[in-house]
């Protein structure tokens, strides 16, 4: 498969690790500058301009207990378990429905017609057609995943929602919603760069997983490695004892890049800005991988390393291992659905 075309990398996809002490301190360093000094020396900043809706989020290291790691893990493999059952079930229906088209294809004129009859009556609906009809199967993909990123990303700018936003869509465990804000997190984005460079990079590489996976796999391994990454990120924090709030995807994204470049190692990569200067596909994944380990290992606090881990880890797994020896053997889910839904009718 070609897949020199659709890659370039501009920025390497991250995680934003919010360290809400640091944002605390910035706060009080300015109030307290305020104070000790004459107030027609002091600049004009507003203390609240600094602020972020983690700024007053304070988490108490001693809740970071392993037995928090519990819920989690099970939550994890569940949650895992049934993305790719969910996976397997929505490639049956979509080839029971192309067979059901297939049996009824004589009436298929008849509906052309009043389908066309509709669509002249909407010229927007008609442009939008045209324009999906246009897309990869895997620009199909990634347009709902941007799409929910997007709504996420300005959420976060509505004040009235940032309270739900900070329990629901940020990882954190030491929480009490500790298992749903995994998965939700994975399309949570507060800063405008950190989504438009994890966008890029799913943009750069979703049509060549798609293509090699198939859209159900696809989706069934970037949701599974979106809580994979979170829990890996919760192991982390408790083992070092660092609290902290997560939030990207990121860690769904390393897992597809950890794919491809796993599963197609001598493809050319470049970077944009750099369009000479190129590499293949299995260096990158070594260097991405050797520099979130030396994250992890010499405790650099600005990304989230460990959730990086995870997902490329979920991703070479499924490049090696995974996609031969769990997904080819679903006939038996498939047959045993089959069984449920019937004959076609």
């Amino acid at each position: 498969m070609a897949l020199s075309r659709m890659i370039r990398i501009s920025n390497l996809c991250f995680k934003e690790n919010i360290l809400v002490q640091k944002h605390s301190s910035k706060i009080k360093n300015v109030r307290n500058f305020r104070k000790d000094r004459n107030i027609n020396e002091v600049p004009k900043v507003n203390p609240d301009s600094l602020a972020t809706p983690f700024s007053k989020t304070h988490i108490d290291p001693g809740k970071l207990r392993v037995g928090n790691l519990v819920k989690p893990f099970l939550f994890t493999v569940g949650f895992s378990g049934a993305c790719f059952l969910g996976a397997s079930i929505w490639e049956y229906e979509n080839m029971r429905g192309h067979a059901k088209r297939m049996l009824k294809k004589p009436m298929k004129f008849f509906k052309r017609q009043v389908d066309s009859g509709y669509t002249s009556t909407n010229a927007i609906l008609k442009e939008l057609k045209i324009w999906w009809s246009g897309l990869t199967e895997g620009e199909r993909v990634f347009a709902p995943i941007c799409a929910l990123n997007i709504l996420v990303f300005f959420a976060w700018r509505v004040p009235r929602f940032q309270p739900t936003m900070l329990r629901y869509f940020c990882s954190n465990p030491a929480s009490q919603n500790i298992c749903i804000p995994m998965v939700l997190s994975t399309f949570s984005h507060y800063s405008g760069l950190h989504l438009l460079a994890n966008m890029y990079v799913l943009h750069s590489f979703s049509t060549g997983a798609v293509h090699s996976l198939g859209k159900e796999q696809f989706l069934g391994l970037y949701m599974a490695a979106g809580v994979v990454s979170s829990f890996t990120s919760y192991m982390y924090k408790i083992i070092t004892k660092q609290p902290g709030l997560s939030l990207g995807a990121s860690g769904a994204i390393m897992a597809i890049l950890g794919y491809v470049c796993t599963q197609y190692p001598d493809t050319r990569l470049g970077i944009i800005f750099l369009p000479v200067f190129t590499f293949s596909a299995g260096a990158a994944i070594k260097f991405i991988v050797g520099l979130d380990t030396a994250g992890v290992l010499l405790g650099w606090k600005f990304f989230d390393h460990a959730a990086h881990l995870g997902g490329a880890a979920c991703g070479i797994f499924w490049a090696l291992w995974g996609n031969q020896y769990i997904w080819q053997n679903r006939g038996p889910v498939l047959q045993y659905w089959h069984h449920l839904r019937g004959s076609i009718k």
